[in-house]
């Protein structure tokens, strides 16, 4: 690009090339020297205009102001609203876990009024003043604290129904021998060799040789070894001084001293010690004390040991101690 550039009376005259590249640095400089001319006019006028109370400037001012605190005002206000909406559903939901707490605490020994935190609410509805920021905190804050309170008794639920399926897998209540028959039950009976009156101190499961035995709880051997009128015998401990012991199998395949599941296989159908045919003697003791087995595979729900104790211990057929003359 050329101009030509003379002076007021024509007198003298020069000429200026500018490239392509000089023409647009030229054509920023003034746009971004035009805009700096803007900025400052603005700050002059409107700034000085407001701070000396120019009517129309100041009238402007205010009214821009004005408009924009509305705007950021009714921004707020759908937001609290809408955290307003959410914080009404979360406290729905609380008053559903209070609902669904009161089912389940029966089940872990705990007591319901514990997990009510407040009578039922209702009645007319009157609005009053919309809600304001810190009237939504406090809202929040005393849901947060709820919410701690209701953390802390589910967790005490939780360990209670833990404890107590615990406790159910101590408790001898499976069928120590799935393919057999019940034969001779808990009590008095024909002794099946001398023909004479005696105490069956255990439940006879009738199977062919080989059956699995399996434990009819988790617990710990404590005996594991041949015995005169029991053959090869397994007793397990269940704790509370809670026995099951297994005689007359063919096999035993644990020892004093391991860890057992419930279910586990622990021996195999015989007929050793003191017995006429292939079948398993199953005894549960409680405290020394024997027990009708019956009782314990038939329940169905935990039940303490000491609670079958005691209520087995008026019985005659009870007092027969572990280590008395007995009758597989």
């Amino acid at each position: 690009m050329q101009m030509i550039i003379t002076d007021a009376w024509l007198a003298k005259s020069g000429t200026l090339y500018l490239s392509g590249r000089r023409l647009l640095l030229l054509l920023v400089l003034s746009a971004f020297v035009v805009m700096l001319l803007a900025v400052g006019l603005y700050h002059w006028v409107f700034l000085k205009g407001a701070r000396e109370g120019w009517p129309v400037i100041g009238s402007l001012v205010r009214l821009v102001v004005k408009d924009e605190f509305e705007q950021r005002d009714r921004f707020v206000r759908e937001n609290l609203d809408v955290m307003a909406r959410k914080l009404g559903e979360m406290q729905v939901k609380m008053m559903q876990l209070e609902s669904l707490g009161e089912r389940v605490s029966g089940l872990a020994g705990v007591n319901p009024a514990e997990l009510r935190a407040a009578n039922g609410l209702g009645g007319v509805l009157v609005s009053g003043p919309a809600l304001t920021l810190p009237d939504l905190q406090a809202t929040l804050d005393d849901l947060e604290s709820l919410t701690h309170q209701r953390t802390d008794l589910f967790t005490v639920i939780e360990s209670r129904l833990f404890e107590r399926k615990m406790q159910s897998l101590l408790i001898p209540t499976q069928k120590p021998v799935t393919q057999g028959e019940v034969g001779s039950a808990f009590g008095w009976r024909l002794d099946p060799i001398t023909g004479r009156t005696a105490l069956h101190t255990g439940l006879d499961f009738r199977a062919e040789s080989g059956t699995p035995i399996l434990a009819a709880a988790g617990g710990v051997v404590v005996t594991q070894e041949f015995h005169p009128e029991y053959g090869n015998m397994i007793e397990i401990e269940h704790g509370d001084d809670l026995i099951s012991r297994y005689a007359h199998a063919s096999k035993t395949l644990v020892k004093k001293g391991d860890l057992i599941k419930r279910g586990q296989k622990i021996a195999e159908v015989g007929s050793t010690g003191r017995s006429t045919g292939a079948h398993l003697h199953f005894e549960v003791m409680v405290q020394g004390v024997f027990q009708d087995p019956q009782k314990f595979l038939l329940a169905r729900q935990p039940i303490k040991a000491a609670q079958l104790a005691q209520a087995t211990s008026g019985s005659n057929l009870s007092r027969a101690r572990t280590r008395s003359p007995v009758r597989p």
